[in-house]
């Protein structure tokens, strides 16, 4: 009988490069050369230049295979020239590390079970410190994933003022990179927008601007509508116009009910804040513009 060797286990040695600059010849060339020159093996690769905003974006999954313990260190300083030469801003990081999230909630609770429950069975690779809620609805669903949860009502200015700074409070306590509204259904001040652009994503469904307010399943299902769906997007001050991260839709016909469309719509809806989140954990998204690019 032969017994084989166990399977090798993998070394935390996979990095994630991701960079934007102004489009022009040689930047794979010396991105390529930067990384063998610090010992790293390139595994994956994603480039796209805007011809809209002459910007070149790229991604890259990079391995170390040499000395893996100081290979930030390392490519920092051979990259160092490419980046001044091309004006360049870029980030390394650690394939698959879990993104400091918070996340912030109200009444609906499918969002946000969506995503804990992703994050346990290990297919999100976020880390989630904190539920910080208007409401006490989503309590037993934090509690239920031992995630801490806070609740502060909001019931006017002088509160919600107070809610926001504690969100601040906690993405400093907290070492916090991304800010997801799970169905958060407050509008943020430009302060906080501010303050969290590029790393606050969220989710409304695809209705708007047609059909907005409490009830926007029963307005579409008055009006007959054929697809239904949901977009995730970066918060900004025009309220929900940030750059869009992912959407979805669905067809539906004069059979269903309110219910019916409100329950279909509430998978989408989590779903679409999923993938968006997945994709920014994962970093495979760039802003460019008003738009984004996803690799």
């Amino acid at each position: 009988m032969t017994t084989l060797p166990a399977p090798p286990t993998a070394p935390d040695t996979q990095w994630v490069l991701t960079l934007s600059c102004i489009d022009g010849p040689g930047i794979v060339h010396a991105i390529s050369g930067a990384i063998v020159a610090a010992g790293g093996n390139i595994a994956e690769s994603q480039q796209f230049a805007s011809a809209d905003t002459g910007r070149f974006f790229m991604r890259l999954q990079v391995e170390a295979v040499a000395q893996p313990e100081t290979f930030d260190e390392r490519f920092a300083q051979a990259l160092a020239p490419v980046t001044e030469r091309y004006h360049m801003t870029w980030r390394l990081d650690r394939a698959d590390r879990p993104v400091r999230t918070l996340i912030l909630a109200s009444t609906a609770t499918h969002c946000v079970n969506d995503l804990l429950y992703r994050r346990r069975a290990g297919q999100l690779a976020i880390d989630v410190p904190l539920v910080l809620s208007n409401h006490e609805t989503v309590r037993d669903i934090a509690e239920f994933y031992d995630v801490p949860f806070e609740h502060r009502a909001i019931a006017g200015a002088d509160d919600k003022a107070a809610f926001e700074a504690r969100v601040m409070e906690a993405v400093d306590e907290l070492d916090i990179e991304l800010v997801v509204l799970a169905r958060y259904m407050q509008i943020l001040s430009p302060e906080l927008c501010a303050r969290l652009e590029g790393r606050a994503i969220n989710i409304h469904h695809s209705f708007l601007p047609g059909f907005k307010g409490a009830n926007p399943y029963k307005q579409a299902h008055q009006r007959g509508v054929k697809l239904i769906g949901a977009t995730a997007h970066f918060v900004t001050t025009d309220l929900d116009e940030g750059p869009i991260i992912e959407q979805d839709t669905i067809r539906v016909d004069h059979g269903y009910t309110v219910r019916s469309l409100t329950q279909l719509g509430q998978d989408v809806e989590a779903r679409v804040l999923r993938h968006a989140v997945r994709s920014y954990a994962e970093n495979r998204v760039l802003v460019d513009g008003d738009r984004t690019i996803i690799f």
